[in-house]
């Protein structure tokens, strides 16, 4: 470059002429291939996202059945896109679900966890995460992965510019140095006089113009310079002071600028960090409330589900006690009934108290008021209450002996905690068990309370879900009554006064609940998983009965109703079973009419059972009620597009499960007669 610099004017013109072709066509083909590349990155994109978004809308009713199989011949279907390296779809917890990999000997790179919705490059691979929604719900992620072919189309491109360029750049040489003689012998002769001027200060030296183009123009003004340069010398001279000093000026005012910008950087970096901050305060907030109503919402099915549990015993047992028949019925059965309304009633008195307990508290409405309590009072209450619940199982209860330990807490509160506890450990340990209770001073500042049972225990598994509403560690088909928020309510009660609650447990062994209390006190209470129920025996069906309907319930007392309703139907034969698994075996082996099939169940649930029975040649036929608790408008709309022939929540009404069976018993008919005559055609052709 300093070379050309040094050179003479031809070199300078030439160098000119050849830099700004190159110039033009490096901005001319850099800016053809940016926009390609550009284009190419945004299709390709968008192409991936559009396939992600695809294969998530044709998987989402196999994610919905889980139907696996179905979710890997969609993305098999990937393999006529020889770009497409690897795809996977996950489940809504994350799982892999359904995998494909384009390499059939090499490791697919699949991930552990998808991510988040969106596009990257990734060891020169497209990398897209497309989360798979339907009705409102996230249903699972779509993993896909293609091949980015971006940097082989850039040199490629960048080949085909270098060809082009050292083409141009050659012709571009070949023109100049035909043309620059044109402009530069006049220039050299403007050189060469004023050279003669400054060496010899001959301000009478003229130059011969013989062009009247721009050049000519050039040689005219100079010569017209050179008349008047002697007296711009002297107005120069005069002006350079004045310019000097109008240059320090302009030097101090461009220092005041560096500095406003420095300024004005360091706020926009400033504001640019608490903008971030916001907008990262504002994904955590976003992501904390739609936690919040997904927890809501969960709660609230479960209450319904709970609430509409003795409802339905209540209601239905108060139907029948209504009925005509009831004047047919002994004295025993109708006490039979009212004792079922009674125990229901109770039940539901329970879980109403405790939800307004645990309402209260998580509103910060329940106050407490602490004061020094001696345990031996308390305890001695506790065991007076509880004996009668044990002794019908020989459960022993055994006490501390009396001491003088005290500890500050709400004396009504201790003593609700302590009785739920106690009627726990009693309620779900064995016959013949023993419940032990012990006191003891802790630290010098905390006294533990522990009640230790001899139950079942619990898994690692369960003891992370034992705080949770509604949830009783799969105990909800137990003979024992349960809301499922008690230990909750215990657990705030207990943090309400400044304690701790803990919880041991050993499979086999049994549980340990441990409280510690401030100031003199801490308990610590041993509660046991209830015992599984048995299966109950089939009813003996009824040699008189046309009609075959089966009842899967998990609930003994809704079991008990329906068996009562279907009593006055001396045409139905009715069969029972206490879980979906078992719901299915006797659907396959008795082929029933018609099936009512309670939702929740444990084993098996109501929904899985359905969809065995729907994908059976053998009962697909048979119409299936659902008959469940939970009444939510969103488990109902799920329910009959799943295949439901009806779906009736708890408590039931008599008159619309009479509709709806007659309406079912109808269709079932319907049905057998179709098959009949389909049996008999295809008899016919054979012979």
């Amino acid at each position: 470059m300093k070379s050309i610099l040094r050179g003479s004017l031809q070199r300078k013109l030439l160098a000119v002429m050849l830099v700004t072709t190159m110039i033009a066509l490096v901005v001319a083909l850099g800016t053809m291939i940016a926009y390609d590349v550009h284009a190419y990155d945004r299709g390709w994109t968008n192409d991936v996202t559009a396939q992600a978004e695809l294969l998530g809308r044709t998987t989402a009713p196999a994610l919905e059945f889980g139907d696996a199989r179905m979710a890997n011949e969609n993305l098999a279907l990937l393999r006529f896109q020889p770009k497409m390296r690897a795809a996977a779809i996950y489940g809504p917890r994350g799982e892999a679900f359904a995998t494909y990999s384009a390499e059939a000997t090499a490791q697919a790179p699949f991930p552990r966890l998808p991510e988040s919705d969106g596009a990257f490059v990734d060891a020169g691979d497209l990398v897209v995460f497309r989360r798979i929604v339907a009705n409102g719900q996230i249903l699972g992620t779509v993993y896909l992965r293609a091949k980015y072919e971006l940097h082989d189309r850039i040199w490629t491109y960048s080949g085909i510019a270098a060809l082009v360029a050292f083409a141009a750049m050659l012709i571009a040489l070949l023109v100049s140095f035909r043309l620059q003689r044109i402009i530069t012998d006049p220039i050299l002769a403007i050189g060469s006089a004023a050279r003669e001027v400054v060496e010899q200060r001959d301000y009478s030296r003229r130059v011969v113009n013989d062009s009247k183009d721009e050049v000519g123009a050039l040689i005219s003004a100079f010569n017209e310079m050179m008349a008047e340069i002697e007296q711009r010398t002297r107005a120069l001279e005069t002006s350079n002071v004045e310019k000097a000093r109008e240059v320090d000026e302009r030097r101090v005012a461009q220092r005041q600028v560096m500095q406003l910008n420095e300024q004005l950087e360091h706020r926009v970096q400033e504001r640019t960090a608490a903008l971030e901050q916001s907008n990262d305060e504002l994904v955590l907030a976003t992501a904390a409330a739609h936690e919040a109503n997904r927890a809501k919402s969960e709660f609230l099915s479960n209450m319904s589900h709970e609430l509409r549990t003795p409802l339905n015993a209540i209601i239905g047992f108060g139907q029948l006690l209504s009925t005509a028949q009831a004047s047919l019925m002994t004295p025993e059965r109708s006490k039979e009934f009212v004792q079922h309304i009674v125990e229901a009633g109770r039940h539901l008195l329970t879980l109403i108290n405790d939800i307004l307990n645990l309402a209260q508290i998580e509103a910060g409405k329940l106050s407490v008021s602490v004061e020094a309590v001696a345990l031996t009072e308390v305890l001695a209450e506790c065991h007076a209450m509880t004996t009668a619940m044990a002794a019908p199982r020989d459960i022993r209860l055994l006490f501390p002996a009396p001491d003088t330990l005290r500890v500050r807490a709400d004396r009504t509160r201790l003593k609700q905690v302590l009785l739920n506890l106690l009627s726990n450990a009693v309620k779900y340990n064995r016959d013949v068990g023993s419940v032990v209770i012990g006191c003891e001073a802790v630290g010098g500042d905390f006294v533990r309370i522990s009640v230790q049972d001899t139950g079942i225990g619990m898994r690692p598994d369960q003891l992370q879900s034992l705080f949770q509403p509604f949830n009783r560690l799969g105990q909800e088909a137990g003979v024992q009554e349960g809301t499922g928020i008690g230990l909750v309510l215990t657990k705030r009660l207990v943090e309400l006064m400044g304690g701790r609650l803990a919880v041991t447990s050993t499979p086999g062994v049994g549980s340990v609940f441990s409280i510690d209390l401030p100031a003199a006190g801490e308990t610590m209470v041993a509660r046991e998983r209830p015992p599984v129920a048995a299966e109950e025996p089939a009813e003996e069906p009824r040699s008189d009965a046309s009609i075959t309907l089966l009842c899967v319930e998990d609930n003994p007392v809704s079991m008990k109703l329906i068996q009562e309703v279907v009593a006055a139907r001396p045409d139905i034969r009715l069969l029972t079973a206490r879980d979906g698994r078992v719901g299915v075996e006797m659907a396959r082996a008795h082929v029933p009419d018609v099936i009512l099939m309670d939702n929740n169940m444990p084993v098996m649930t109501g929904r899985e059972a359905q969809q065995l029975l729907a994908a059976d040649p053998k009962t697909s036929f048979i119409p299936i009620i659902a008959l469940s608790a939970d009444a939510m408008a969103g488990s109902v709309a799920s329910g009959l597009a799943a295949g439901y022939f009806r779906y009736l929540t708890k408590p039931v009404d008599f008159r619309e499960l009479d509709d709806a069976l007659e309406s079912a018993f109808a269709l079932a008919a319907a049905r057998k007669r179709v098959r009949s005559e389909q049996a008999r055609a295809g008899g016919d052709a054979a012979s």
